[in-house]
């Protein structure tokens, strides 16, 4: 089972003539690394990713003084992070107990599914600003695939934000059913099955090394 991957981030740095040589060294060796949480205080940045995501951006939950948002599924929750220079710049998580949080969104969830043996359900993709066009989408999404073929998922389901549909279309994901959520935080429900996953969007991280 996958517990963590680094790959470096080649960075040119714009020298001139004052440009110190360490300081070239640093930038140059500036790296990605992919793991599940398992430290407190990576969780303590999840629920302030989580807030800054789906309260300042997606206006999803309400605001609040600590600018933290634990999510209700936080206990059964496996976070999988991107770390950069000591800071989670990117989370995904995956629940694979019911009921999810789509048996409360669509009654009969599972007759707009195909058979399966083994559901699970992500959520809560977030990505700071400064790093959305870097590779830390497509190696959460990798590390994700490692972990549910290892489990042996063949069922995934997820609510995709309708700012985000076509890319979630790309990666594999199929629609079904009817919009949920609100006007200002509206998502789709959509699964993925190994059949229908993007090789092109798994390759993206193995192309990038």
């Amino acid at each position: 089972m996958i517990n963590h991957f680094t790959f470096f981030v080649p960075l040119i740095p714009k020298i001139n003539t004052e440009t110190c040589c360490m300081k070239v060294a640093q930038q140059l060796v500036k790296k990605y690394t992919f793991k599940i949480a398992d430290q407190d205080w990576e969780l303590e940045s999840i629920y302030k990713l989580n807030y800054q995501t789906f309260v300042n951006e997606i206006p999803q939950h309400k605001s609040n003084e600590d600018e933290k948002l634990v999510d209700k599924f936080d206990k059964d929750n496996t976070y999988f992070i991107s770390i950069y220079n000591d800071e989670i710049v990117g989370m995904i998580s995956i629940k694979d107990n019911r009921p999810f949080s789509l048996d409360y969104k669509l009654d009969n969830l599972d007759s707009y599914l195909p058979d399966a043996n083994s559901i699970c359900e992500i959520r809560l993709l977030a990505v700071k600003r400064n790093h959305r066009n870097t590779r830390v989408f497509y190696g959460l999404v990798r590390t994700l695939a490692e972990y549910c073929r290892d489990n042996d998922y063949d069922l995934a389901i997820i609510s995709g934000t309708v700012r985000q549909i076509r890319l979630y279309k790309h990666i594999g994901f199929i629609p079904f059913g009817p919009l949920v959520g609100s006007e200002e935080a509206s998502y789709q429900p959509m699964y993925l099955t190994w059949n229908s996953v993007s090789k092109l969007c798994l390759n993206r991280y193995d192309q990038s090394q």
